[in-house]
């Protein structure tokens, strides 16, 4: 049974590659075009919010698509998903009734080529994954930066708990781990580095 922080966090993973722990393909320019689909015209100002709370800290940055071969198309779905890093051509941001801003974000950094914080080699250093409490089938290159329990990366306690019980236990008390409310200084940090922000 999920609660309500974990439907309102929710963040589909199926879309991720298998390599979870290196940063996926990059996009080749800092200005990233997307279109959002008719049918989330009343979602686009927390899209819009999302991009910002992206670009705000940034060098990256999104204008509406013109005729950019490559883009991000934010469509309508059940639930919040995205690939990981550039794929070319068309591609979808899946947004659900559920996704808040901080949720888009989050989809919106996987676009730009993040996994998620809790899928890092060193990750058993700082939380426990308890497997058993995990609904069926639910089971970063780090540039050198520490483990974020509080990333908008991370996955919460109860994330996809098939008892209600945690899924995710930090060996050291956290109390924003799951948070979709920002963007850390370390994700900030992270987007800055594969992006090269500090030559702009």
């Amino acid at each position: 049974m999920w609660t309500r922080q974990s439907v309102n966090t929710l963040s589909i993973s199926f879309l991720l590659q298998n390599d979870r722990n290196a940063v996926s393909s990059s996009w080749p320019t800092l200005e990233i075009p997307y279109i959002i689909s008719p049918d989330l015209a009343s979602r686009t100002d927390d899209i819009l919010s999302a991009m910002e709370m992206v670009s705000k800290h940034t060098c990256v940055s999104f204008h509406k698509r013109t005729i950019e071969q490559n883009y991000l198309l934010f469509k309508t779905s059940t639930g919040c998903a995205s690939f990981v890093g550039l794929k070319g051509g068309e591609q979808p941001v899946f947004v659900g009734p559920q996704c808040m801003v901080g949720n888009i974000a989050h989809e919106i950094l996987h676009a730009l080529g993040f996994h998620h914080e809790h899928t890092r080699m060193d990750r058993e250093q700082h939380i426990t994954v308890i497997h058993s409490n995990i609904m069926p089938g639910k089971d970063g290159e780090t540039f050198s930066l520490p483990y974020d329990a509080t990333s908008i990366m991370h996955y919460g306690r109860d994330f996809f708990s098939a008892t209600g019980l945690p899924t995710i236990f930090p060996k050291k008390d956290v109390k924003e781990m799951g948070q979709r409310d920002k963007l850390t200084k370390t994700d900030i940090e992270r987007v800055r580095r594969l992006y090269s922000c500090g030559k702009y």
